[in-house]
């Protein structure tokens, strides 16, 4: 068997990391970053761009590019390029496989097993849409582990001090809150909350409609209906909200957005901290109903909380940041990389599941973790009758008997539903079956006993049992948004085709790419320094910037390799005369 890792997929950004030396190290990827945006993109010649370069082709792309592809996992869901369905299992597939890649160029060595975290909050169809796309990818899925409870794995390795602490996970599409008791050799979950639909990309979008808004208001131009404007305004708009956490005021920028009877214009907005904080006040707002829950449903006080872990790129806005001491009194933590913490944890639990791990610490932690919604079936009357409670620890298994509700009937359909309302309509259905050869006698008179059996990964399997004959079904349960065999064998054998790096494609992608990003640079600079720089100088400059501005306009699968060496010269020759590159 090959090496094993530990992954963090996330909605925006995601982290790969192994266990190394006694301890877990996080592995940077092909283009020397420790995360990769979790971007995908399909050239118009049929190449597959993941990460780094699908984000920086975006803009010009927009309509053949997908981002934050988990919040559409365990949907029906299906982005589609070059005339073929691609489901939200396959998208993260190829995610997961440019990680599985990096890692092997940075081990030496094949990677065959992964632990995968998802958010604490995801119900059974997106565990296993997630543990499918692990498989599509080529790696046999370990452990499928909640990310609150990852972040505390990897806290507790450095202070395992026996206490209770808040684990506050506010990342690019989702967010959960877990109350996680850690004492000598044990992290247990005590309860989870959170919602799904909230995250650092609603912060952006908020950002973005204001400013599409505005500029409307203002030059009287639609920008909404411009793909790729759109897209440059929500990728200037996520790195404003990173400045304003460390700065009261940025600028957002943005050169030749679109044309105005054939002049080009120009987009320009000073974003002040507080009108930033005034925009998204709600959205802040909402995180507040989780932590009062997993308070209420773990029997704990804010005052009883050693320590609150902020985990997530999202916390480090200084607004979640002031919520978070609001709502627990306390200072939130600041000795965890909350980008790295959650694929660190994973590859702690990787290296105990592979034996790896040779630290005590780590080969005796018993990790005890949740379901987070409750599990029912429906009964006579549209009830969703409650079968295992949320924030049961797993695995787990409960039985109950129930009987048929007319007269003489021969056979029973079980409806099985995740969620916490009263009546089955309001509540997810995650599958059903029919149980036949039921003995024929009065309603009430047979007994069925149903089953719920939830294993490691918090997936879920059920069995019905007629007590009087012996007859039984049983299913694992995969919502009609799974994947059948059938289909994960066939991603399984795409995937393996797809997955040589096609260096020279992607040379060319980054070039023209490099070259409008390289412009804007320019033209920034021109506008800052304009009245300190000498006449030659200042004419260079702007002969460059006015050539890298028509290099970025070229066709990248066009190029020679002659023309993408131009390209690169041009920047270089831009970045020598500014002192500054991109």
């Amino acid at each position: 068997m090959g090496r094993v890792i530990g992954i963090d997929l996330g909605t925006t950004n995601s982290c790969v990391a192994c266990f190394e030396g006694g301890a877990p190290v996080v592995i940077s990827n092909s283009e020397g970053s420790r995360t990769t945006p979790s971007v995908v993109a399909f050239s118009k010649i049929g190449e597959r761009l993941v990460g780094n370069t699908a984000k920086r082709q975006a803009a010009v792309n927009a309509s053949r590019t997908v981002s934050s592809i988990k919040r559409q996992m365990g949907t029906d869901y299906c982005f589609r390029a070059d005339n073929r369905d691609y489901t939200p299992q396959e998208i993260s597939a190829m995610i997961l496989q440019k990680l599985k890649k990096d890692a092997e160029a940075y081990l030496g060595t094949e990677v065959t097993g992964a632990v995968i975290t998802v958010p604490a909050y995801f119900n059974d169809a997106q565990r296993q849409a997630t543990k499918d796309a692990g498989r599509i990818a080529g790696l046999e899925v370990l452990r499928i582990i909640n990310e609150p409870t990852s972040a505390a794995l990897a806290y507790g390795l450095d202070h395992a001090t026996p206490q209770k602490i808040m684990v506050f996970d506010l990342g690019g599409g989702t967010y959960d809150v877990s109350l996680i008791e850690i004492s000598e050799g044990l992290i247990e979950v005590l309860a989870t909350a959170g919602d799904n639909h909230l995250g650092g990309d609603d912060f952006d979008q908020r950002l973005a409609d204001y400013i599409l808004e505005e500029y409307r208001r203002e030059h009287k131009i639609n920008l909404a209906k411009d793909i790729s404007a759109v897209e440059r305004i929500k990728e200037a708009c996520e790195n404003a909200k990173k400045e304003l956490s460390t700065a009261i005021q940025t600028s957002i920028n943005i050169p030749f957005i679109a044309t105005l009877k054939g002049e080009p214009i120009h987009l320009y907005f000073d974003i002040t901290r507080a009108k930033f904080e005034e925009l998204t006040e709600d959205l802040v707002r909402r995180t507040e109903a989780p932590v009062q829950q997993v308070l209420q449903d773990a029997g704990v006080k804010a005052s009883e909380l050693g320590m609150v872990l902020l985990v997530g790129g999202s916390t480090r806005m200084p607004a979640v940041r002031e919520k978070v001491r609001q709502m627990t009194g306390k200072e939130p933590s600041g000795n965890i990389n909350p980008d790295e913490c959650v694929a660190l944890g994973a590859a702690i639990q990787a290296a105990r599941l592979a034996g790896e791990a040779s630290d005590e610490f780590v080969t005796d932690l018993i990790l005890m973790d949740v379901t987070p919604l409750s599990l029912s079936i429906e009964t006579i009357g549209g009830i969703a009758t409650k079968i295992i409670d949320r924030n049961t620890t797993i695995p787990t298994s409960h039985k109950q008997i129930f009987s048929t509700a007319a007269n003489y009937q021969t056979s029973v359909d079980i409806k099985v539903l995740q969620g916490e309302r009263q009546f089955a309509k309001d509540n997810k259905l995650l599958g059903n079956f029919r149980l036949t050869g039921i003995k024929r006698a009065p309603a009430g008179v047979p007994q069925i006993e149903v089953s719920f059996d939830i294993d490691v990964n918090g997936i879920v399997n059920v069995s019905a049992k007629d007590l009087g004959t012996g007859k039984e079904k049983s299913i694992t349960i995969t919502a009609g948004t799974n994947m059948s065999e059938d289909e994960i064998e066939r991603a399984v054998f795409e995937a393996q085709a797809f997955s040589a790096d096609d260096g020279i494609r992607k040379k060319r992608f980054d070039a023209v790419s490099d070259a409008g990003r390289m412009a804007a640079v320019g033209h920034q600079y021109l506008k800052v320094n304009k009245k300190e720089l000498e006449r030659e100088k200042k004419r260079e400059i702007q002969r460059r910037t006015a050539n890298l501005e028509r290099m970025s306009r070229r066709k990248a699968e066009r190029l020679s390799d002659a023309e993408v060496d131009e390209i690169l010269a041009e920047i270089q020759a831009l970045q020598d005369l500014i002192g500054t590159g991109l």
